[in-house]
């Protein structure tokens, strides 16, 4: 059974920065893409961020390119996302999520999760 535990929410001051984990467990293919997801309140779950197994391909939202980096540490089979320059608007429950192969941008495309971790940004 895969197992998503993220790590590093918290509350910060605009501007200021955060970095999330997630650790996974129970993976049974060998090559996965990793990806982070938020949902705000009252508002759908939207995709972040995402990294293929080997690192060469990587996508962004729009409203976070430059100021976030998605990173992963294969041998640990952990995920990370560096937040800089935070805004109110990045205020929301983050979630990682897992997939096999290849690098995917819609929610539905990843069927396993983690439970979340909250991020409060104030200005």
């Amino acid at each position: 059974q895969v197992r998503l535990v993220e790590s590093g929410g918290g509350s910060v001051q605009a501007g200021g920065s955060l970095r999330l984990s997630c650790a996974a467990s129970g993976l049974t293919y060998s090559t996965y893409t990793m990806g982070w997801f938020r949902q705000a309140a009252g508002k759908e779950r939207e995709f972040v961020a995402a990294l293929s197994w080997s690192g060469a391909v990587t996508r962004y939202a729009d409203s976070v390119k430059g100021r976030f980096t998605i990173s992963r540490d294969n041998a640990k089979n952990t995920v990370y996302l560096e937040m800089n320059n935070l805004k109110f608007e990045d205020t929301a429950v983050y979630y990682c999520a897992v997939r096999k192969a290849l690098v995917k941008i819609l929610p539905d495309e990843y069927p396993d999760w983690g439970q979340g971790t909250q991020v409060t940004v104030s200005t």
